[in-house]
């Protein structure tokens, strides 16, 4: 229950405090009053959007405080625990909300700060505000499944059934993609393994153009490589044959050796003749290593179009993809994987259908149990409900609840499935020999509002420790049928703790606590004032909703009456 609310700073409210208790509990005063703010105030704590214009005139922040207490074995304390939120059960749980004008508000559930939506999530399922907008709502045909699914305690259930079909429907776009894009995929995929197996043909090596390149080089200058070397060698060893005269290198070797010999005359040139020495060492090496590679010059023509094939094959695959192996490399290595996501869609469409056959199973499982669960609540509900309507002035309505066939999924081999293709529909007839009709076509505004009341009672019936809130739920009724409206509400107090808006006498004075709502002028402003009602305010009260602003002896008298009837 809602021990106490602190308003401060919204609408036209200053500061106000209630301190609500168990049972029924009204809020009463003239049109304009401000009782809906009050209401506000609760749908804020509850994570309902806010603005600016929430606030007071001059307010920079305004401020919503509430001390919830519920039972001791309610989920909610555990709920609260898992998201690390410290609060005990004999201290209640103190739910705060600010909003500010400039920057953003701020949620505290006891000392720690959480994000509003968490309010909505926590509070929202234990704290009800019905509005007459909501039983307008009631004329929605897509309601009537839902209030079904309430009653019957499977919301869990019906947001599965909705998930299974949602997921159906996904699948269902994907598998449709991929057959409208299954040609185009199947050119590119043929296209992109050409690629693939054209440079796997080539077999490139990491270093094989450098020395494709070079040997080309020798192959296709092996006469000049072959004359002008065997020059330089003869020059070096005095060969004849290969055009030399003298053998530079026994030049060298003697000149070493007449050096070597000044050398022990003149210390000093003993440097430079080892340095003449190293020389001709190193003469007569390149002499030895060009003599040996003058064997490899050999002109070789079939070897030579052997690598102009290569390099051929090479440069072609460089103008398609590449300016070098390593890049060539590279964009296999892309293609493949592409290649590869694309056999994966290939496949992605028997992964479908076993994910479709998984999802329909479920699908058709929980559909039956939603089914199931949606038929048993209105059987229970149609014999009470019609009970209380009769209890609310209409004592020749009847009620019923049918189930309308309809094709909701549009895949072939899915059939119409309970609970997902039946649709409940609310059927109504207020008054003898008419026929029920959908409740959009037959309940007048005052009709509709005592139907929803008597619904919210039903649907109610067998649960307990809710937070109820109806905002003139008793609208378009009056006489004797307020004073049933008034039981029913009581009733529902009985259960749960119920706040209720009201102008009628008859509802005001079974209240179990009564708080009258007024404007006040103070310093030339104008704001709320909420005063928690006695025995002697409530007669003044209760008279002035019976009689008008005029109160007098009688309507006081009927005041009391209507108090001591309760």
């Amino acid at each position: 229950m809602i021990e106490s609310l602190r308003l401060v700073g919204i609408a036209i409210v200053e500061e106000a405090e209630l301190e609500f208790g168990p049972g029924l509990n009204v809020l009463t005063g003239e049109t304009g009053a401000g009782k809906s703010i009050v209401l506000q105030g609760l749908a804020l704590l509850e994570g309902a959007k806010a603005s600016a214009s929430v606030l007071r005139d001059g307010c920079e922040k305004g401020r919503v405080e509430a001390l919830l207490r519920f039972h001791e074995s309610d989920p909610i304390w555990r709920e609260l625990e898992e998201r690390g939120l410290d609060a005990e059960a004999s201290e209640g749980c103190l739910v705060s909300r600010t909003i500010a004008r400039q920057g953003r508000g701020r949620a505290r559930i006891g000392a720690e700060r959480v994000p509003v939506a968490t309010l909505g999530e926590i509070f929202g399922p234990r704290i009800e505000i019905s509005s007459q907008r909501e039983s307008l709502a009631l004329l929605a045909p897509e309601q009537h499944g839902r209030a079904l699914d309430a009653a019957a305690d499977q919301l869990d259930l019906r947001d599965a059934v909705a998930e299974h079909r949602a997921a159906l429907r996904a699948l269902d776009t994907e598998q449709q993609r991929l057959v409208v894009a299954d040609e185009e995929r199947a050119r590119q995929r043929d296209f992109l393994r050409f690629q693939c197996e054209e440079i796997d043909a080539a077999a490139l090596e990491k270093d094989e153009l450098l020395e494709l390149e070079s040997l080309h080089k020798r192959l296709a200058h092996a006469e000049r490589l072959q004359r002008e070397a065997g020059s330089i060698v003869g020059r070096l060893s005095g060969d004849a044959e290969r055009g030399g005269e003298g053998a530079l290198v026994d030049g060298l070797a003697s000149q070493a050796a007449t050096l070597a010999e000044l050398a022990k005359l003149d210390p000093a040139l003993a440097k430079l003749a080892e340095g003449l020495r190293e020389a001709v060492t190193l003469v007569r090496e390149v002499a030895s290593d060009l003599e040996r590679s003058l064997g490899r010059q050999d002109s070789d023509p079939a070897a030579l179009a052997r690598v102009e094939e290569r390099l051929g094959e090479i440069d072609a695959l460089r103008r398609k993809y590449g300016a070098d192996v390593e890049a060539i490399e590279a964009f296999r290595e892309r293609i493949g994987r592409e290649l590869a996501t694309l056999d994966g869609l290939a496949g992605r469409g028997q992964a479908i259908e076993s994910e479709r056959a998984t999802r329909t199973a479920l699908l058709v499982r929980d559909a039956a149990q939603l089914a199931q669960g949606r038929r048993q609540a209105a059987s229970k509900l149609a014999r009470p409900l019609q009970r209380s309507l009769r209890e609310l002035g209409m004592p020749d309505a009847r009620f019923r609840v049918e189930f309308e066939e309809r094709s909701a999924l549009a895949t072939p081999d899915l059939p119409g499935l309970p609970g997902v293709d039946e649709r409940p529909v609310f059927l109504f007839s207020a008054n003898a020999g008419e026929s029920l009709r959908p409740i959009h076509k037959a309940a007048s505004g005052g009709e509709l509002s005592r139907l929803f009341l008597a619904l919210s009672n039903g649907l109610r019936r067998e649960a307990r420790g809710s937070v109820l809130v109806f905002d003139e739920v008793d609208a378009g009724v009056g006489g004797g049928v307020a004073e049933c409206v008034g039981r029913v509400l009581a009733e529902l107090g009985e259960r749960h703790q119920v706040l209720c808006i009201t102008h009628l006498p008859q509802v005001a004075a079974l209240a179990d606590r009564h708080f009258r709502v007024s404007k006040v002028r103070t310093g030339g402003r104008t704001t709320m004032r909420i005063e928690h009602l006695d025995e002697k305010g409530r007669v003044e009260e209760i008279a002035r909703m019976a009689g008008g602003k005029k109160v007098t002896a009688a309507t006081r008298r009927h005041a009391r009456e209507l108090l001591s009837a309760r």
